[in-house]
């Protein structure tokens, strides 16, 4: 998520405190200009200064991950290269929308995984449900022969087979990340490696126990936890996503402002009372299993 100030530009000061606040609440990783961050919204100056102010203020306490991808190859190899440079842990790419083939975007994926360093790690995109070529283990299995830093693929559907498959690419060594938060602990337990979430830096202690349990084969915790996450995530939801993160966000003094750059979903001054007065009456910071 990227704070801004009143004044529209990125709000540094509190990216920092941002940076922290996840890193105390528990969580392993930061994934950086991701969705959640507004990333059409910001100008590839902006996407390297915090790309570049998240990795220092993380300093190597968990692993940065920048989201590198962008409507060009040209920008995509930048912030590539520049996301190496600046001592990220990896970066992760999606393919431009109008890549619409598999062939194409494996031809996008391989121009920017062979940018990098062959030991730089390169996360590939599953994310858009209405592409004609969508890649699947086949796909990625021929990528990853190619570019050997080619190492996971974030994966946003429900289809639990199609998972299983990518996992036993590189002979069970490719890495895959689910972003549906309310199936985390059901991916997990089904070999996923981990999950890609902005609501995670709310309710930070329930991912944290949730990922935990499921290490230790906790099943029923985890199952307990993520109803109530999902509770959670629900009440969330029913606002704008981005803007009910920065809303609650700035109530615990993590970001000076809710300010968001999108035109649409901007919470009324009731609706982000309401939103505060039902997270708090729902508790939400505390882990109470369901």
């Amino acid at each position: 998520m990227t704070p801004f100030m009143e004044s529209g530009g990125v709000d540094e000061s509190s990216l920092k405190r941002l940076v922290d606040h996840v890193i105390d609440g528990g969580l392993q990783g930061i994934y950086s200009c991701g969705n959640a961050g507004e990333r059409p919204y910001l100008t590839l100056t902006e996407r390297k200064r915090i790309a570049e102010a998240t990795v220092a203020q993380a300093d190597r306490r968990v692993p940065v991950f920048i989201h590198a991808g962008a409507g060009d190859l040209k920008a995509t190899l930048e912030l590539s290269r520049y996301a190496e440079s600046i001592g990220a842990d990896g970066i992760g790419i999606a393919a431009p929308s109008v890549l619409r083939r598999a062939q194409e975007q494996m031809e996008f994926y391989i121009s920017v995984a062979s940018s990098v360093s062959d030991d730089f790690p390169v996360y590939l995109y599953s994310i858009s449900r209405e592409r004609a070529g969508h890649l699947n283990a086949e796909h990625c299995e021929r990528l990853a022969r190619q570019c050997r830093n080619v190492i996971g693929i974030q994966y946003s559907h429900t289809d639990f087979a199609r998972m299983q498959k990518y996992k036993k690419i590189n002979g069970r060594d490719f890495g895959v990340l689910t972003d549906l938060d309310y199936l985390f602990s059901a991916f997990s337990v089904a070999g996923c490696d981990g999950v890609i979430s902005g609501n995670a830096m709310i309710i930070r202690e329930h991912y944290a126990v949730i990922w935990n349990a499921v290490q230790r084969r906790d099943y029923e915790l985890a199952s307990k936890c993520q109803r109530r996450a999902n509770i959670l995530n629900d009440r969330m939801s029913d606002s704008d996503r981005i803007s009910a993160f920065k809303v609650l966000l700035r109530e615990e003094g993590v970001i000076r402002t809710s300010r968001t750059r999108r035109l649409a979903g901007k919470m009324t001054a009731a609706q982000e009372q309401a939103l505060i007065r039902d997270m708090k009456q729902l508790n939400y910071k505390s882990v109470i299993l369901m």
